[in-house]
């Protein structure tokens, strides 16, 4: 496990800064004109607090559960939650960090962002299914929601979203960006479609994807890869990051966050157009093509996203 640290700390060079470096992603929100709110879900450990956006719209929407990096629920993971809001759907992000900081602190009482790692990686297995749980628990009683419910997580929460499709059957699809897999045997309990969103640049994660493909057909499941070329790890939140200078994040967060809405449409009733299925699928084939090409590439399961499930 210090090994584990040690590497996510070697390819974080700001990972020493507060959390109040996102600044940008603070200022972002506050001008969001859409409605906001904390909830607090019961579990057997205690409340889990969550943050809850909701659309500007008249119409019932899908519920999405998000589950944040090993970086907490930091402000651009509330901003992503609004983004989400802002095109359309209801968005409940728990903060799996709640009553763990200092003095009985959130995500936010943590000093830096390597105590907020530290934190979520000693989070228990059962525990965190707990708290997802709970959180879809509280998406079905959302009267604003249309009864779909979907799961999706990014970097540390990409890899709790697919195990979670391991252990929980009411929700209705899985987005997992650059996270890793749970072992073979338990993706047979999966009874949803997963949607996965990779970096180009990111061998260690992207080793994994080869054999997902393979086990998830042998399990008769559905799981549709897709890889950014050029982009990074964390690029959904690098490619809005003001201090990025990586054009490939920028591109691959705008086609990443493009393709999880069209997939999102599919809940809400809305059919997609043959045009969206048509470029879904090349894009899922050209995934299946890189994949094979890396499936000898050298990589460790290190770092900020290790799955410890």
């Amino acid at each position: 496990m210090r090994r584990l640290l040690l590497a996510c700390s070697l390819l974080l060079p700001v990972s020493t800064a507060t959390l109040h470096a996102q600044d940008w992603a603070k200022a972002r929100l506050e001008k969001s004109p859409r409605h906001r709110e904390y909830i607090s879900l019961k579990t057997s450990g205690g409340p889990v607090q969550a943050f809850v956006v909701y659309p500007e719209i008249k119409d019932k929407a899908p519920v999405v559960v998000l589950i944040h990096e090993i970086f907490g629920l930091s402000d651009w993971m509330k901003t992503m939650a609004d983004d989400l809001a802002a095109s359309g759907y209801i968005v409940v992000a728990p903060d799996l960090l709640t009553g763990k900081g200092p003095n009985g602190g959130n995500t936010d009482s943590f000093a830096s962002r390597d105590d907020v790692t530290k934190a979520v990686s000693t989070l228990s297995p059962d525990a965190v299914t707990e708290d997802l749980n709970a959180a879809v628990a509280y998406a079905k009683t959302i009267p604003a929601g249309n009864g779909k419910i979907a799961v999706g997580g990014f970097c540390w929460g990409g890899g709790q979203t697919f195990r979670f499709a391991t252990n929980n059957h009411d929700i209705s699809a899985a987005y997992v960006f650059y996270g890793p897999p749970p072992a073979a045997d338990d993706m047979k309990k999966i009874t949803v479609p997963v949607y996965g969103f990779y970096a180009g640049n990111d061998a260690r994660i992207d080793a994994t994807i080869p054999s997902t493909i393979e086990a998830m057909k042998a399990a008769g499941k559905t799981y549709e890869p897709v890889t950014y070329d050029g982009a990074g790890h964390g690029f959904m939140r690098a490619g809005v990051d003001p201090a990025d200078t990586n054009p490939n994040n920028k591109k691959a967060r705008e086609d990443g966050y493009a393709r999880l809405t069209t997939l999102l449409k599919s809940l809400s009733g809305a059919r997609k157009s043959t045009v969206e299925s048509a470029a879904n699928r090349s894009l899922v084939a050209k995934a299946a093509k890189s994949s094979k090409a890396k499936k000898n590439a050298a990589a460790t399961m290190e770092c900020h996203d290790m799955s410890t499930m």
